[in-house]
């Protein structure tokens, strides 16, 4: 069997197995990165030195390890159902083995509070303010926040039941995975804002529909959104971050005020706290005046109690050689 009806019978297998935005992103990798190396092979022909040979060329490219990794995955996805429908016997991906890994400095950027401050104050339309501030004081993903409606909201939580395919027909689907369904509880101010923008929906359509908490009728687009961020940081004269990384901001700023890192896990949607330490326990300049502060605290104390001892033992030498 050629690689490609393989590859297209394993599109049939995937497609019902992986949520649209993921299945999107497979074929995506898949047909830019896998395909164009194999298209002209057997799938039974697949080998060690084949399997090295794409690496090679892979590793030119200069992905991070990240994309490196989920390449790998995707390419063994693949193989497994290979295997599972008899295609071929052995996995010369798995005798290979992963990627090599490549030394990399990997920054998360954020926004501080005084940042974000000054952020918002430049974003000229209510909506989008809000939009924007949903997310750095409550950590949701940008898919999230503009999947949520009304009826999400209740007293003084937020429920994270849908995500929104940020691309394409913009359906409504389920949240990443399953410990990113849950309820996170926000501030008073942010309620009342929220709340604020129902009424000006009600006002603007006549009715008190389900709305949209940001858009109304329906969700915002990202492009617009991504419009409104940059315009706000040119007035602001301030470093344009991901809308992602308005999620990253709240993790650090929590972080940063000595909340459990457990609680912060919960409150983004993470399935284990080792993720988060693995994302959002990166230095910065705060965290590091923190470490400076408490060692040299802790070393001139000691120098100090070390000085006067021996302060006090030199005039007792001196009164001693008086006699």
């Amino acid at each position: 069997m050629s690689f490609e009806e393989a590859y297209n019978n394993y599109l049939l297998y995937a497609s019902k197995r992986h949520k649209k935005q993921g299945f999107d992103t497979l074929t995506r990798n898949f047909k830019n990165h896998i395909l164009p190396y194999f298209i002209n092979m057997a799938v039974e022909d697949l080998s060690d030195i084949a399997i090295l040979e794409w690496q090679d060329k892979i590793l030119k490219l200069n992905f991070s390890n990240g994309f490196n990794k989920v390449l790998y995955y995707t390419f063994s996805g693949f193989i497994n159902y290979c295997i599972s429908f008899n295609y071929i016997k052995a996995n010369p991906l798995k005798a290979v083995g992963p990627f090599p890994k490549k030394y990399e400095i990997k920054r998360y950027d954020f926004y501080t509070l005084k940042e974000f401050n000054l952020f918002v104050k430049n974003v000229d339309n209510p909506i989008y303010k809000q939009f924007f501030t949903l997310m750095f004081f409550t950590g949701t993903r940008p898919s999230e926040a503009m999947a949520l409606k009304f009826s999400d909201l209740q007293g003084d939580y937020i429920s994270i039941t849908k995500s929104i395919h940020r691309r394409g027909n913009r359906d409504i689907d389920t949240p990443k995975n399953l410990s990113s369904i849950r309820r996170i509880k926000i501030d008073k101010r942010l309620k009342y804002d929220l709340l604020e923008l129902k009424n000006y929906y009600i006002r603007v359509y006549g009715s008190n529909s389900d709305y949209f908490i940001f858009g109304g009728t329906k969700p915002l687009s990202t492009t617009t959104v991504d419009r409104y961020k940059h315009k706000a940081c040119l007035n602001a004269n301030l470093r344009e971050i991901t809308t992602h990384q308005f999620r990253h901001s709240h993790a650090t700023l929590l972080l940063q005020r000595g909340i459990m890192i457990n609680e912060i896990s919960r409150r983004l949607g993470h399935s284990k706290v080792s993720t988060t330490l693995d994302i959002y326990t990166h230095s910065d300049l705060e965290q590091e005046k923190r470490v400076v502060n408490t060692l040299n605290s802790m070393r001139y104390s000691f120098f100090d109690t070390l000085t006067r001892n021996f302060k006090n033992w030199i005039s007792i030498l001196k009164h001693i050689s008086m006699f």
